[in-house]
């Protein structure tokens, strides 16, 4: 962007975006790249490449997708609030689910918004957190207070999700360094709270809530 004659200089905003998908990843950055004071950097296709990236190349923002192979947004970002706490975050979501929501906040993102916003809306998001707003989908976020908060422990929710393959109370002890009985108290918790009839099912309520 050309500053104008007599007016401080217009900071550009850099850009870490991780995006599994090329195709919705090259058309960020491209749409980005339209705005004058934007400028995408460097690009990674899994959750645990974003720290090395964001060390390997000066950057303002890292503009997170939830779902990625390595580590999830979610995870990357809390990776980046411990590693690197100046950097900002924000996380893009297909599903519009309260509980990601949540855990966005839980994790240290700055902003969170869906895909499906305009991209004048997120390129307004990456300007406002830089200067230190927290951003928030308006929906969303009337949706997250509605919905309350996720009744899952910690523990209820590891458990729970590595269930979701199928393994059996004796696979999920051992895996997870727990006794069995332990095991079947969380799921049977976590069954409880989700108002499900059996695990499967509550990782498919749990899921659609984002609450895993």
């Amino acid at each position: 962007m050309t500053d104008a004659p007599g007016q401080p200089p217009v900071r550009c905003v850099r850009v870490l975006l991780a995006e599994d998908q090329s195709m919705v990843r090259e058309a960020l950055a491209a749409l980005l790249g339209l705005e004058g004071d934007i400028d995408v950097v460097a690009q990674v296709a899994r959750g645990d490449e974003v720290l090395d990236a964001a060390r390997a190349t000066p950057v303002d923002v890292a503009l997170l997708d939830i779902e990625m192979p390595g580590l999830t947004g979610l995870e990357a970002a809390a990776l980046l609030r411990r590693e690197l706490p100046a950097l900002k975050v924000v996380i893009l979501t297909t599903f519009g689910r309260p509980g990601y929501l949540r855990r966005a906040m839980e994790s240290g993102a700055d902003a969170f918004l869906v895909k499906d916003a305009p991209a004048a809306r997120l390129a307004d998001a990456l300007r406002r957190v830089l200067r230190g707003e927290r951003v928030i989908d308006p929906t969303l976020a009337a949706a997250a207070l509605a919905d309350g908060a996720n009744p899952l422990t910690d523990r209820e929710r590891a458990v729970l999700t590595a269930s979701a393959d199928g393994s059996t109370n004796a696979e999920l002890a051992a895996r997870l360094h727990l006794s069995n009985g332990t095991v079947r108290n969380y799921l049977s918790t976590a069954i409880q709270k989700t108002g499900a009839r059996n695990r499967a099912e509550a990782v498919r309520i749990a899921r659609d809530k984002g609450w895993l």
